[in-house]
């Protein structure tokens, strides 16, 4: 059994199927896992003219919503609240990162199982997996 999971969520719907695959994994203990959830930045997020907006009220307000989400989330899986993470940046990096950090054995991630040009364009999934130091599990999510 792994002994350090870190489960990657997108926020959707599907985030109870992943974390629940992560539990089972860890021989149902949560208190095996970690909780992650990495806000784009809002100006890499919108290819628009936001000039008129204040990105950095944006930024935090996203950043609020997905804590409280998260936070909602892990405390009705009973992961702790000192193993959710609300981070800011590129997605698979910012994961692969505090994977290390955490000294998790295992990465559990929702994948819509795109094919073609979606896989080649960028998964988050996929960008986890290239130069991760650990095991990575996808749990195919159907898409929305």
């Amino acid at each position: 059994m792994y002994k350090k999971i870190l489960v990657a969520l997108d926020l959707s719907n599907d985030s109870n199927k992943v974390v629940d695959t992560a539990i089972h994994m860890a021989g149902n203990d949560a208190s095996k896992l970690h909780l992650v959830h990495v806000v784009e930045p809002v100006a890499a997020a919108y290819s628009m003219d936001i000039y008129a907006v204040n990105i950095n009220e944006l930024q935090q307000e996203a950043i609020s919503l997905a804590e409280k989400r998260l936070e909602k989330l892990g405390a009705e899986k009973g992961v702790s609240s000192d193993k959710i993470h609300t981070l800011l940046g590129a997605p698979a990096p910012e994961i692969r990162s505090l994977a290390d950090e955490v000294g998790a054995d295992a990465i559990v991630i929702g994948s819509h199982g795109h094919a073609g040009w979606k896989i080649l364009l960028g998964s988050t999934a996929i960008k986890v997996l290239h130069g991760s130091t650990c095991d990575v599990l996808t749990v195919h999510v159907p898409s929305e």
